[in-house]
């Protein structure tokens, strides 16, 4: 396994991450989820990248991840569309969909990536997408 992408520490309290796997201690979440980067103290974690130890985005809480996945459910149909449509790779049209979305917010492209996003930058994220589907 890689471990090129390590949080460096806890977004609520600045403790180190720990790579935790399922049955050690500190680690109360599914097996499913496989590696995981955890800050016992707050309860804040973040899954692997298949097969390594790369982390998907930054420590998150349990409200955060919460905005993560609703931020993912208005976005993800946008380049999912757009890939079926375009008949184009998956990386291809997630590229596209995160540079629209950089522009929407006003971001750099490579700081725009919902797995680092702040609650209030995940609502956001949800409102430009929603509107996209409100139009005529």
């Amino acid at each position: 396994m890689s471990d090129t992408k390590k949080p460096k520490c806890c977004r609520y309290c600045e403790a180190p991450a720990q790579l935790l796997n399922f049955g050690q201690a500190g680690y109360p979440y599914r097996a499913s989820y496989g590696p995981t980067w955890v800050c016992v103290p707050c309860a804040a974690w973040v899954g692997c990248h298949p097969g390594t130890t790369k982390a998907l985005g930054g420590l998150a809480n349990a409200e955060l991840r919460g905005w993560k996945i609703k931020a993912h459910a208005a976005f993800d149909p946008l380049w999912q569309g757009k890939m079926r449509r375009d008949q184009c790779s998956k990386g291809k049209a997630r590229r596209a969909g995160y540079k629209w979305l950089a522009g929407q917010m006003g971001m750099p492209v490579d700081k725009t990536h919902i797995g680092y996003m702040t609650i209030d930058e995940c609502r956001r994220v949800v409102e430009i997408c929603e509107s996209v589907f409100r139009q005529p």
